[in-house]
């Protein structure tokens, strides 16, 4: 009920609401971990099967590398259907982490305290509103990325090892007690840099964006003006995370460079000084976005990758 002093999920619903939060979170990232697989696979330039002969919408030959669905199916053929969830456990308590983080914020910084951008009337006087309303979302979100990192990063070689078919990370207690060994606390935080600034970038790239639209290029006499604003914000999120995918990219590639696994060392990777020289790497290459598409792949001129 909402007419409780507390509020909306306070009191005894509290923790019920958010143990719901975080169960649908592990339900989604148990289904969607199969496509995230594929894609770090793809990421680090792991390409077992050859390319095949196609056409393009012109009509043109072109080279195709295998899609989801494909390198999917390989991946089953090797480890079998449980073989598409390597790496899952270290990612459901990551992302555990990271929803917990979020609701233990809220009650020590009350969102109730921010104003929320709803009156139509105020949109082309509400930039500080939405300024505020941003900083306390990448408030939220760098917290909690920072926390749920080092278990991202557990996951991301855990995953990885499917290129040499090591066991090096197979559990997690044990990947934290290798990873302090070799590489200290810092070990547990590399590739953090990259995946906070795609977070900042991303959270006021899409906010500012939907607001100067909502504010400036929406009319209010357009009669379908209140419908377009509700999904502004939506569309600018697609646009501005296709933008933001190098940054996802080269936080990944940093995660298992130079680990011990072979998908982060030579003839897959170089070793990186930085994740700028990771960064400056992959432009030179032209494989920024590699891994960002995975139904049409074609050969790029720049690839890197060896075909086996």
């Amino acid at each position: 009920m909402d007419g409780g002093p507390g509020g909306p999920g306070s009191g005894d619903n509290a923790p019920t609401t958010e143990a719901l939060f975080v169960a649908l979170g592990a339900g989604v990232t148990a289904l969607s971990h199969p496509l995230l697989y594929v894609k770090l696979l793809i990421q680090v330039g792991h390409e077992p099967m050859p390319p095949t002969l196609g056409t393009n919408v012109l009509g043109r030959k072109v080279l195709y590398l295998p899609s989801f669905f494909t390198y999917a199916k390989y991946i089953v053929q090797v480890d079998g259907k449980i073989g598409l969830f390597r790496g899952l456990s270290p990612r459901l308590m990551s992302n555990a982490l990271s929803t917990v983080t979020r609701g233990s914020m809220k009650k020590v910084f009350p969102p109730d305290e921010i104003e929320q951008v709803s009156n139509k009337d105020d949109m082309k006087t509400s930039l500080k509103k939405v300024v505020k309303e941003t900083s306390y979302e990448m408030m939220m979100q760098c917290v909690s990325r920072m926390l749920a990192h080092p278990l991202h990063v557990i996951s991301m070689r855990c995953m990885v090892q499917f290129v040499g078919r090591e066991a090096k990370y197979s559990g997690v207690l044990s990947s934290i007690g290798k990873i302090f060994k070799e590489e200290g606390l810092l070990g547990f935080f590399v590739g953090l840099i990259p995946h906070l600034l795609g977070d900042v970038v991303f959270l006021w790239g899409c906010n500012l964006l939907a607001h100067f639209i909502n504010a400036y290029l929406v009319d209010d006499s357009f009669s379908q003006a209140l419908a377009i604003r509700s999904y502004t914000k939506f569309v600018m999120g697609i646009a501005v995370s296709m933008l933001t995918y190098p940054f996802l990219l080269v936080g990944d590639l940093m995660a298992v460079n130079n680990c011990g696994l072979q998908a982060g060392l030579p003839p897959y990777s170089p070793v990186f000084k930085s994740w700028i020289h990771c960064w400056k790497y992959l432009s030179v290459q032209g494989q920024l976005f590699r891994g960002s598409s995975l139904l049409f792949r074609r050969v790029s001129s720049g690839s890197c990758f060896a075909l086996e």
